[in-house]
Formats: C-alpha cells, structure tokens, sequence
C-alpha cells in the first residue's frame, strides 16, 4: 500500500490575490480536498461514507503551514501527503505542495485531526481497522517538532537546486 500520496491540481483565479498568488487561507482548501481524494482511492476510504455509516469522523485539531514560494493562478501543483503519527485517537498527517515537476516547495502543512463522534459529541478511539490501516501507511519522520521538519525540508530542497 502506498505510504506517501500525489495529486497534481491546478491553482483556479478565484483562489488567488491581487498579485496572482494562492490566497494563503486556500492552501488549507487544496491540501485538505486533495487528502480526502487520495485517501478514498488509495485506501479504500471515503471520510463522508464513512460519517454516514458511523457517525464518526475526523476533524482538524490544529494546523502548522510554512509558506515557502508562492503558487500562481493556473499553477499546476503536486500535493503530497503521508501520515506520520497515530495514536488511537489522533492522525497527524503532512502534507506538502510542490511545483509540478516537483523540483520546487511551495508550502508545508502539519494538520492534526481528531476521530469524533458526531452524536455523542465526544472524542472517539480508531477501530482495530482504522488502527492496522494506520499502521500499514504510516511514515515516522526523524524531526519530532514542525519547525525541526520545516529547517529539514528547506537545507534539503537548498542543496538540491
């Protein structure tokens, strides 16, 4: 099973500035419909099915972005996404916005999500399913902080231009 995800999208007019450049609240927009696509063809799962028929879902806990280049209107991108903690009831996913030959970062995002029960309104465990897909795609970095990840990536995509 794949571990790390990619789709190419391309960067639409009403989602960008007056200079032309991705608004930076949308970049959250690309990586999260990206991450939902690729989950669902990767993996067999479909996050709204998956609400319809338990009742349980995911919603973001919280976000970490670095803006690295600007992606332009018309751009086409690649997003990148990996799982890289888990925990029973916590996902914590990166995920990456490249050029499209992906020679160029454009952005880094830590989202975390937390597995919720809509009825209960309560905070709800990973199923012994959920727990063995995790386990099969998940990804541990040597970086254990985002801004660690962040310094990482940026002396390595320097050393490679």
């Amino acid at each position: 099973m794949e571990k790390i995800l990619k789709t190419k999208r391309k960067i639409r007019f009403q989602d960008c500035d007056p200079f032309n450049h991705l608004n930076n609240s949308k970049y959250l927009d690309y990586f999260i419909n990206a991450r939902e696509d690729q989950i669902a063809e990767s993996y067999g799962l479909d996050v709204f099915k998956f609400l319809k028929t338990s009742g349980i879902s995911w919603v973001v806990l919280s976000n970490q972005i670095s803006y690295l280049k600007p992606a332009f209107t018309m751009e086409t991108v690649v997003i990148e996404s990996q799982l890289i903690q888990y925990t029973d009831k916590i996902l914590l996913v990166e995920l990456k916005m490249w050029n499209e030959d992906e020679t160029e970062l454009k952005a880094l995002l830590w989202t975390k999500f937390i597995h919720f029960n809509i009825q209960t309104q309560k905070i709800a465990n990973h199923s012994a399913d959920l727990m063995e897909l995790f386990e099969s795609v998940v990804m541990p970095l040597q970086e254990s902080t985002f801004d660690e990840r962040s310094l990482a990536i940026m002396k390595k995509t320097r050393s490679l231009a």
